[in-house]
């Protein structure tokens, strides 16, 4: 395992996070797997030397993050792991159960801390940009998390770019503490973020960690036009029906599987050495339902793309709409 710091700060992670939307409670999701069988990739994670653990409150409504707190505390030591978790999405009915105001987030962070069983997040995430409460609030209240000592990191995810530099410009002007970390949407299939976020990001340091970096599975295998891949998630994700399988995505698909075959990889393991290549990115954020995907991943950090496999695999984009800032 490789390990790197997170954007400028000291914080060392691994090459690879693993996320934990895909375990919780089946009640939430079909394709989410209950406890019994999710404790096991959080054991072969470690042994993999992943140290990188990213999770959120809303998924599986707080069940993830109470069996990712388990998992953690029996295979092994708080101090040896990095949690990140994040807040704004509804966590019941009420006006103020969502969100970035004040009230919400220190209400948030305290169920999240009881939910996984410790103290403090390594990370703590706004999981998207609230347009109802000022930056302001949310940037204070944020750094007071950080002085009490019950977030050690921020970061965002989603937002647009001009959001993410007024967020950092705030934090400057009042002397708060600023996100280090952007979790955005982006892979082979999408890169309109090299447009404007990450080309921000490395300017300012933050460490780039990038959600879907497989396109929910798109770049994983061969599929024709309208057909969806062959697991419980692929068949029922609409979310990613509206996100991929575009016309010319299939067409970097192509070349992700003729570079795999040329290499004798899998897909899966180009597409993430693809990104793992590209300037600033710290660690790509990998979901993992069968444990030869979260094998494949780690072995991905062993393959060396040259500046034409770069090129011939990117060559076929075509700009897309922006997506998955909602």
């Amino acid at each position: 395992m490789e390990y790197v710091k997170l954007g400028n700060t000291g914080l060392q992670v691994s090459r690879i996070c693993l996320g934990t939307m895909t375990y919780g409670t089946s009640k939430w999701r079909d394709w989410v797997l209950d406890e019994d069988e999710a404790r096991p990739f959080y054991k072969r994670a470690l042994e993999l030397g992943i140290n990188f653990f990213d999770t959120a409150d809303m998924y599986s409504r707080g069940v993830s993050e109470e069996v990712t707190g388990r998992a953690l505390r029996d295979f092994s030591r708080r101090e040896d792991v990095i949690i990140a978790s994040k807040v704004f999405h509804p966590m019941g009915d009420g006006p103020n159960e969502r969100g970035l105001s004040r009230k919400h987030i220190l209400d948030s962070i305290h169920a999240s801390l009881d939910r996984l069983g410790t103290d403090y997040l390594d990370l703590y995430y706004i999981h998207r940009w609230d347009y109802e409460t000022p930056i302001e609030e949310t940037l204070e209240t944020l750094n007071d998390l950080v002085r009490m000592g019950k977030v050690r990191y921020l970061g965002a995810s989603s937002t647009f770019a001009w959001q993410f530099c007024k967020s950092l410009y705030v934090a400057d002007l009042h002397g708060w503490s600023r996100f280090v970390a952007m979790q955005n949407h982006y892979n082979l299939v999408y890169r309109e973020e090299d447009r404007e976020m990450n080309p921000l990001c490395r300017a300012e340091g933050i460490g780039i960690l990038p959600w879907s970096p497989l396109a929910r599975g798109f770049l994983t295998r061969a599929h024709q036009a309208g057909e969806t891949g062959q697991t419980t998630r692929a068949q029922t994700d609409d979310y990613a029906k509206n996100l991929y399988y575009r016309e010319n995505d299939y067409k970097t698909l192509e070349r992700v599987l003729e570079l795999s075959r040329r290499k004798s990889v899998t897909p899966a393991q180009v597409s993430l050495a693809w990104m793992l290549h590209k300037p600033g990115i710290t660690a790509p954020i990998i979901g993992a339902s069968k444990m030869n995907h979260l094998e494949e991943a780690v072995q991905a950090l062993e393959i060396d793309l040259s500046a034409e496999d770069m090129n011939f695999l990117e060559e076929p984009y075509q700009p897309h709409p922006v997506l998955g800032h909602s």
